[in-house]
């Protein structure tokens, strides 16, 4: 059942795209905390599994520096906990910090498979650009940087995985003093 932020007459103004790259930057750096705790996890369970000794002794040969399960687990990991917050909340913590939410525009929350839409889209243009970046390593600034910018720019009021998704991510509205004292 999807939460209702607001009525759906009621239309809050699009996000600027200062405020995304704010949040953006924000939550990659909580991005950043959650995949170490990811991957310290799957490290001591893989250890485990495979026996502490062998496990060490692929690490030394370098059998671990491309590991599928762990990214498998880490892109997981990461989807699962965007999903979380914008399926429940409509923000992630960067998003809460920077007033913005994502929502459809009836004012309700997303859905599991709206979230997995954003990130998809959102992962793929990273690791094109990654990929890009690693064959013609300088002359992907050409590239990169504008498919970042066309991939969370808003133009319109909305950016690619916003019309992908089919959903809006607004700027909310600062309450007002009788509201604040109110919740204290």
């Amino acid at each position: 059942m999807p939460r209702r932020f607001h009525d759906a007459e009621e239309l809050l103004p699009p996000a600027t795209a200062l405020k995304r790259a704010l949040a953006i930057i924000y939550d990659g750096l909580i991005s950043i905390a959650v995949l170490l705790v990811a991957t310290w996890a799957y490290t001591m369970v893989a250890g485990w599994i495979t026996g502490w000794d062998r496990y060490e002794q692929m690490a030394e040969a370098g059998q671990l520096s491309s590991d599928p399960g762990l990214t498998f687990v880490l892109f997981l990991v990461l989807y699962l906990f965007f999903a979380y917050f914008w399926t429940r909340l409509g923000q992630t913590l960067g998003m809460q910090v920077w007033r913005v939410r994502i929502e459809n525009l009836d004012g309700t929350s997303v859905s599991w498979t709206q979230a997995l839409i954003r990130y998809v889209t959102a992962a793929a243009v990273i690791f094109l650009t990654l990929l890009a970046s690693y064959y013609l390593s300088a002359a992907t600034l050409f590239l990169s940087v504008p498919a970042m910018i066309a991939l969370f720019y808003p133009i319109n009021g909305l950016s690619v995985t916003d019309r992908l998704s089919d959903s809006v991510v607004v700027s909310l509205p600062r309450e007002s003093g009788k509201k604040q004292s109110a919740n204290r």
